[in-house]
């Protein structure tokens, strides 16, 4: 798609504007006035109508199917009351406040969503789609409720947003949506990644390379030659914990990894992991019996949400919601090919966790599961495989973030009149 427009610094604002700081040329209406727009808010049918035959309207109670700007219905109703129709905007009323979506059909809405429907002689109902998004936090703040927070269509309608032209509205839409194309082609290419390295992985951590005879054994078919051993023999399994955050002396100026299942988490598909969010002191490692884990171990989260795992690029320690994995030979254990192999059966590792209150898998548990060990040589070039494919996804996931950096810029800009755009 190729956009022709000119840009241009704004420099001639309204004054203690209600919405902060805009153009002298834009307006300033609510969002509920009956030239701009009409708030249909959900109201959910009776439950003996939803069906998941396709049968009537595609119906959402909430954003649960929201996606990055369509929806995805799973549901149907054959009876809907609350129609939202092709173009508009759906809004989160019910606790998380705020979320958007476009309609991209005719849907039936429950109590949790409101649809908002411009009227096109004056608003482009993309350019508020994306407004709302923008403003989200001040969507959230409208919310009413001490239990979960709500919004009315009384604090929809009321809300104030800003009127540009119309030709202003549809070309700054232009721009945002050349934005959207990018991030969805960077989204399929992530995809493809994703089904090829789940492919990947099953293949080479269950059948190895060039193998023809296979055996059977506890952890199902692998190649003749490997053999199968428990993560206890393979590795010396740590457990963590939490210095008291009440003792200064463990935390300020230290400068030890302490890591949590929140930093695995948060690697975006990477499984080396250099950096916590959060050090302690040489203090808090000697007075709480820590293990300094060294360059190299596994560390795997235990605790909810279980199967978060990755390779230690610097010496640290970590709470009692991880395990860590020290390699017991460094010429029978690779621990990338492990680090891999825990994500291939992270499904396993959640169904062996237990516990009522959140899931957690003990270290005995975890001691006792069985993996396959093929040659060094073999784990070094299945890992030098699998690490090329995660570097592309890697690559792709912070391609991704840039650009939605750049949107939320280009939000800021646009979307206020600092910079102005004409055809």
């Amino acid at each position: 798609m190729t956009v022709s427009i000119s840009f241009y610094k704004e420099t001639n604002f309204q004054e203690g504007s209600e919405i902060g700081k805009i153009p002298k040329d834009w307006k300033i209406v609510k969002l509920g006035d009956k030239e701009i727009a009409e708030v249909i808010m959900g109201q959910s049918p009776p439950s003996n109508t939803y069906n998941e035959k396709g049968e009537g309207l595609p119906f959402l109670q909430g954003k649960m199917e929201f996606g990055e700007i369509y929806p995805s219905p799973v549901v149907y109703c054959s009876n809907p009351i609350k129609i939202a129709e092709p173009g508009d905007i759906l809004i989160s009323v019910r606790a998380p406040v705020g979320d958007v979506n476009l309609a991209p059909y005719k849907l039936c809405i429950g109590r949790g969503l409101a649809a908002i429907r411009f009227y096109s002689k004056m608003a482009n109902s993309r350019f508020y789609f994306y407004y709302l998004q923008k403003v989200k936090n001040l969507l959230e703040n409208l919310g009413k409720g001490s239990t979960f927070k709500a919004v009315n269509k009384d604090d929809l309608a009321s809300l104030k947003i800003p009127l540009p032209p119309l030709l202003e509205q549809e070309k700054i839409v232009e721009v945002f949506s050349c934005v959207d194309l990018a991030v969805q082609k960077v989204d399929e290419a992530i995809a493809r990644a994703e089904r090829l390295k789940k492919g990947l992985m099953q293949q080479l951590l269950t059948k190895g390379i060039g193998h023809k005879e296979f055996k059977e054994t506890p952890i199902g078919k692998i190649p003749k030659d490997w053999e199968v051993e428990k993560i206890g023999d393979l590795f010396k399994v740590e457990t963590g914990t939490t210095p008291s955050t009440r003792e200064a002396s463990y935390w300020d100026g230290g400068n030890i990894n302490w890591f949590t299942p929140m930093d695995l988490s948060k690697l975006n598909g990477k499984v080396l992991i250099e950096e916590s969010k959060r050090k302690i002191t040489r203090k808090a490692v000697e007075d709480c019996n820590l293990t300094l884990m060294p360059k190299g171990s596994i560390i795997l989260s235990t605790r909810a949400p279980v199967g978060y795992v990755a390779v230690l690029g610097q010496e640290g320690t970590f709470n009692q919601g991880c395990k860590g994995l020290i390699p017991k030979s460094a010429e029978k254990v690779h621990p990338f090919f492990y680090t891999y192999y825990l994500l291939l059966q992270k499904q396993q590792l959640e169904n062996l966790s237990g516990g009522s209150t959140f899931k957690e898998l003990s270290k005995t548990m975890l001691e006792n599961i069985e993996a396959p060990r093929p040659t060094f040589e073999e784990q070094t070039r299945i890992v030098e495989v699998l690490s090329s494919i995660y570097d592309v996804l890697h690559s792709k996931r912070n391609k991704k973030e840039k650009i939605v950096r750049m949107k939320r810029r280009l939000m800021d800009l646009l979307l206020t009149g600092k910079v102005r755009v004409s055809a």
